[in-house]
């Protein structure tokens, strides 16, 4: 099978597809066969080395995969061969393959109204978006919550998450998206190019940060003390949130059986909808990554990985 693989911390170059043997699953895992996965900015921040006091290499890249169960590994029951499935692979990394192994607490039936595309560009956001928002954030109806980069992969599912709750959500983003945004739902939009949101938005209850480098800093200005500010891509500023009154949390997104079969049932419903900017083949899997790394996808960036 062919597997894009790290063997060297670096760029676009240190990603490379090789040719390995399928994995069979261990005990209480499952084969995969990959349909297709999706990029995350988590999946290069992984290639450059940021992540390697957790991982250790050689290491398989991908977290989000979509495809359908091969093979059972001993003790593995309430699955079948052949079940369509979906989910997030995170630090275990190896869903950019064409066959990969799960533990059932990763994986949940895919969305049933949604392509292979579709389903791999839910897990690794969606859920990162459902535990910044509900888990960390808890976000209950009639708050004002703050999402900057509000149109990207995390962004867009919450968004879509807080609007579902009866939440008043701002949104940050450059002025091309915000047709998009208001499509989704947002009650204010933010051009984040032409004006500065602190001088935009007036007292919220949360805050996510999907940007990083100052940003938070920056939101501390109009978080109502007793608020949540919760990063997702660097540290947030503790200290400085303890001095105003405001709860400061990291969060990275972790893999949930349960969370994924509700996500699922979401979009079978037809309350949320995943956004694909753009659509890879395998081969062009480091293009992809690099197109995520400019910071500007709308959405998704979603890889073919088998018909």
């Amino acid at each position: 099978m062919k597997a894009v693989v790290v063997r060297q911390w670096g760029g676009a170059d240190a990603a490379i597809i090789e040719d390995f043997e399928p994995s069979q699953p261990a005990p209480g895992e499952l084969l995969i066969r990959v349909k297709a996965t999706s990029i995350n900015p988590f999946d290069w921040s992984v290639r450059e080395g940021y992540l390697k006091d957790y991982i250790g290499l050689p290491f398989m890249l991908g977290s989000d995969v979509a495809g359908t169960i091969e093979a059972l590994g001993d003790g593995v029951e309430d699955w079948q061969v052949g079940t369509p499935v979906y989910g997030m692979k995170g630090l275990r990394g190896g869903a950019y393959a064409e066959y990969t192994t799960a533990l059932p607490s990763e994986i949940s039936k895919k969305p049933e109204i949604l392509s292979y595309l579709e389903a791999a560009s839910v897990p690794h956001a969606a859920l990162t978006a459902w535990y910044s928002l509900f888990t960390n954030g808890n976000l209950r109806e009639g708050q004002r919550v703050l999402i900057h980069a509000a149109a990207g992969g995390v962004g867009h599912f919450a968004v879509q998450f807080a609007k579902l709750k009866g939440a008043y959500v701002i949104g940050t983003a450059s002025a091309h998206n915000e047709a998009f945004l208001c499509e989704l739902g947002v009650d204010e939009f933010v051009d984040y190019t032409a004006t500065r949101f602190e001088d935009a938005v007036k007292a919220v209850d949360l805050v996510i940060d999907l940007v990083g480098f100052g940003t938070a800093e920056r939101s501390l200005k109009f978080l109502k003390k007793g608020g949540t500010l919760v990063c997702c891509v660097t540290a947030p500023p503790f200290e400085a949130a303890a001095q105003q009154g405001v709860e400061a949390k990291y969060v990275m997104g972790q893999s949930s059986a349960e969370l994924l079969t509700e996500i699922a049932r979401l979009i079978d419903s037809g309350r949320v909808k995943p956004h694909l900017q753009q659509v890879f083949n395998f081969d062009q899997i480091h293009q992809a990554l690099q197109l995520s790394q400019g910071r500007h996808v709308c959405g998704k960036l979603a890889v073919t990985v088998a018909d």
